[in-house]
């Protein structure tokens, strides 16, 4: 295991150590803050939070291992969440919900309930359905995600297109069409392309 990755892993566990934390104590507000912080932080390193510090895609990540250990498949991504309105349908009443906590001082559950949402549906469906169509906060990082100054690259002088990194990307962010490349706005930076690559041709530049 390479020392990126293990920093990876320390920094995915502590960070959801964290966010437990916060929700145990009632200071999961605390918790936009960090969010907020990152959607700057995105605009120069790309999507960092979904990668490295999500606590949903942290567990996400080890219900995949958990279902690939035991072989267990996987239900294909129904056509009609893949539509653009469903996404945005739900970033509309995230965002609807987050404005009524802010001006009644209610606390309402949307974090719990998001991060439940994502785990359940990772048992039953690929985690592309939960990064690429239905997370709210993907959707508000695929914006200064598509301004990264900084993103994972595909060499094609070295890339011997096996299609690897497609099959491992977990938002569904390489394609094939005229060699593979990495679309950085979908891109989750996560490494998981990286780390399967055969060739190693893939480097965060």
């Amino acid at each position: 295991m390479s020392r990126v990755k293990k920093l990876q892993i320390v920094t995915q566990l502590t960070a959801l150590a964290l966010f437990i934390t916060l929700l145990v104590t009632g200071r999961i507000q605390v918790w936009m803050g960090i969010f907020l912080a990152s959607v700057v932080l995105t605009l120069f390193f790309g999507r960092i939070y979904c990668g490295w510090i999500c606590p949903i895609n942290t567990v996400m990540k080890l219900v995949t291992g958990i279902k690939a250990r035991f072989k267990l498949k996987s239900f294909a991504v129904p056509e009609l969440l893949k539509k653009p309105a469903f996404r945005y349908g739900i970033l509309a009443a995230f965002l609807l919900a987050f404005i009524l906590t802010m001006v009644s001082g209610k606390r309402l559950p949307v974090l719990p309930i998001l991060f439940a949402a994502g785990v359940l549906l990772t048992v039953f469906f690929p985690e592309v359905l939960w990064h690429r169509y239905l997370c709210p906060y993907g959707t508000i990082l695929s914006l200064p995600g598509a301004k990264a100054q900084r993103q994972l690259r595909i060499d094609l002088e070295i890339c011997s297109e096996c299609g690897v990194c497609q099959t491992v990307c977990p938002g569904g962010a390489i394609t094939a069409t005229g060699g593979y490349s990495i679309n950085k706005s979908l891109c989750l930076n996560g490494r998981d392309c990286a780390g399967q690559c055969p060739k190693q041709a893939i480097r965060y530049q």
